[in-house]
C-alpha cells in the first residue's frame, strides 16, 4: 500500500524485495543450531554452564577438566553432527533434484552402501587410520557412482532408471559388505559393524577436519551450479536450448554429491534418512523455490544434530548409535512418503 511518496512496511513483501525466504530460512535454522550447539556443549556426564563454555571456547580458559571435555570431546562431536548433517541433506538435495524424484537419496541408490563398502574394505583387511577410512568411503562411493552412472546413461541418465539401477547396485554392495563381515576376523568385524551402526561417539578433530574441509569447498560449488540445475529439472532437451551443458552438469553434480555423501559416511559410518528428508522439508518450506541447497544444508544438520541430543538424553540402557535411530525414523517417514506419491 502506498501513502504518497511512503511504502507502509509489511513483512512478506520485505522478505520478497529485500531478502531472499531461501536466506531468512537459512538463517532461521542456523540461529537454531547455534542454539542446539550450545546447549550440546553443556550437558553430558558432566554438566558444563553456559557461561564457563562461552569462555573456553573464545579462548579465556583452556585448562582443567571441563576444558578438555568441551574441546577434545563435546564440540568435535557436534561439528561432525552438523558438517555430516549439512553434507547429506546437499547431496540429498542434488540427487533429488537430478533424478526428478523425491527418492533420489544417496543412501537409497546404493552411494552410501558403496562408501561403506569401501571403508569396510580398509577396516576388515588391514590397519587404517581414520584419514584412511575416509578416503576408502570416498573412493567407494566415487567408484559405485559411476557405475550407476554408466549403467543409467543408456536410458538417458536420470528419473526412475537412475534410482532402480542405484537400488539393484546397492542391494548387490549391501550383500558383498555382509560376506567382507563373514570372512573378516572377529575382533576386526566387530569393529566394522560398530562402524555400520553410523554414530558420532568418539569423534575426533583428526576425524571433523577433512569432512568440514569438503562441505566448506564443494557447498559453495553446488550453489554456483543450482540455477543450472534447477533448468535441468525441465528435462534435456529444454535445458539445452537454454544454454545449459546436461551432461557435463550432470556428471560434475553427482561427483559433488557422491563426495559429500562420502566424506559423511567416513566420519560417521552409514546414516540413515537425513538426505532422504532434509531436502524435501526445505522445499516443502519454499514452494516455488530453486533447489534450496543452504537450507538443506542447515535442515540436515539441524536434523541430524536434534537427533544425537535426543539420544544423549534417553536413559544409557536404550541409548542407541546415532544412524539406528535415524534409520527408524527414516523407514516411518519413507512409507509414509510412499503412501502420498503414486
Amino acid at each position: 500500500m502506498n501513502h504518497g511518496r511512503y511504502r507502509v512496511w509489511h513483512w512478506r513483501s520485505w522478505s520478497v524485495r529485500y531478502a531472499p525466504p531461501a536466506l531468512l530460512l537459512a538463517a532461521l535454522l542456523m540461529v537454531l543450531l547455534l542454539v542446539m550447539a550450545a546447549y550440546g556443549l553443556t550437558v553430558g556426564s558432566m554438566r558444563v554452564p553456559l557461561a564457563d563454555v562461552v569462555a573456553i571456547v573464545m579462548g579465556h580458559d583452556e585448562s582443567g577438566l571441563s576444558a578438555r571435555i568441551v574441546l577434545d570431546i563435546r564440540l568435535p562431536r557436534i561439528l561432525a553432527a552438523i558438517f555430516v548433517g549439512a553434507a547429506l541433506g546437499v547431496s540429498g538435495a542434488i540427487f533429488q533434484s537430478i533424478s526428478r524424484n523425491p527418492l533420489g537419496s544417496p543412501d537409497l541408490i546404493g552411494f552410501t552402501t558403496g562408501a561403506a563398502t569401501g571403508a569396510l574394505t580398509l577396516i576388515l583387511f588391514f590397519s587404517p587410520s581414520v584419514l584412511q577410512i575416509t578416503l576408502a568411503a570416498t573412493v567407494g562411493g566415487l567408484a559405485t557412482a559411476l557405475i550407476v552412472y554408466l549403467f543409467a546413461l543408456k536410458g538417458g541418465g536420470g528419473g526412475y532408471r537412475l534410482i532402480l539401477i542405484g537400488l539393484g547396485v546397492g542391494s548387490t554392495l549391501s550383500a558383498v559388505n555382509g560376506l567382507l563381515l563373514v570372512r573378516g576376523d572377529l575382533d576386526d568385524a566387530l569393529w566394522a559393524n560398530i562402524w555400520l551402526a553410523g554414530s558420532l561417539n568418539g569423534r575426533t578433530w583428526s576425524q571433523v577436519w577433512p569432512l568440514m574441509l569438503g562441505v566448506v569447498v564443494l557447498v559453495p560449488v553446488v550453489c554456483f551450479g543450482a540455477r543450472a540445475l534447477t533448468l535441468l529439472e525441465m528435462g534435456d532437451d529444454i535445458a539445452r536450448q537454454l544454454g545449459v551443458p546436461t551432461e557435463r552438469l550432470r556428471l560434475g553434480m553427482i561427483m559433488c554429491a557422491v563426495i559429500l555423501a562420502a566424506l559423511a559416511t567416513g566420519t560417521a559410518g552409514p546414516i540413515a534418512f537425513i538426505a532422504l528428508a532434509a531436502p524435501q522439508l526445505s522445499r516443502s518450506l519454499l514452494p516455488g523455490v530453486a533447489l534450496p541447497v543452504l537450507c538443506s544444508a542447515c535442515m540436515g544438520a539441524g536434523l541430524l544434530l536434534l537427533a544425537d541430543l535426543l539420544i544423549q538424553a534417553l536413559p544409557l540402557a536404550v541409548s542407541v548409535p546415532v544412524g539406528r535411530m535415524t534409520g527408524i525414523v527414516g523407514g516411518l517417514y519413507l512409507l509414509w512418503l510412499l503412501t502420498r506419491q503414486r
